[in-house]
């Protein structure tokens, strides 16, 4: 770190504040600025994809068990 950092004189600042969280299997991503704007708390971002992730599994296509699904034979 630089020198110049002088974080004994910082006000508010407790060291190890989220390590017990990330030690629990959370996962930081990061959002790009224009889907920060839209989705701005955690929250929100877990909210939707939730959304997404139902939708998805209500719309999934059955699946086929052979090359020729869907085509009739005589």
């Amino acid at each position: 770190m630089r020198p110049e950092y002088d974080f004994a004189s910082m006000k508010g600042g407790v060291r190890g504040k989220y390590a017990k969280q990330f030690r629990t299997g959370a996962t930081l991503i990061l959002l790009d600025p224009d889907l920060a704007k839209v989705f701005p708390t955690a929250a929100a971002v877990n909210g939707t994809l939730r959304a997404a992730l139902s939708l998805a599994t209500a719309v999934r296509l059955p699946r086929q068990t052979s090359g020729n699904a869907g085509h009739k034979t005589r």
